[in-house]
């Protein structure tokens, strides 16, 4: 009698704290999603982040890339196709494992 009782508060208790929990989580969020609007060094981070952003769409890769940038990986590309033979080094490569085949052994 004394255990069932005990294992009812003890349900109780954790459904108490797990509402709680939940509550005040979501209230923090709500809170911290507010302090966030108001730090002026973020916003800078982030407008740099979606400026940059823009720039590279635009340029249809790095931004602001020279020659010199453009060699090096030309170079570098053909360094890691001679070290690994060849192919296309943008695509992850394609794997194909074949099924094994397996002989039934029988038991006399």
């Amino acid at each position: 009698m004394a255990l069932h009782r005990l294992w009812r508060v003890s349900s109780l208790l954790r459904s108490a704290v797990s509402v709680t929990l939940r509550r005040n989580i979501g209230l923090s969020a709500v809170v911290f999603n507010k302090a966030k609007d108001l730090d002026p060094v973020q916003k800078l981070f982030l407008d740099k982040i979606r400026e940059y952003n823009t720039k590279s769409k635009a340029a249809g890769g790095v931004v602001e890339a020279g020659p010199a940038y453009q060699k090096n990986l030309t170079e570098e590309m053909t360094k890691l196709q001679r070290l690994f033979g060849g192919g296309d080094l943008t695509m992850f490569p394609q794997f194909k494992f074949p099924e094994p085949k397996l002989e039934e052994v029988t038991t006399k």
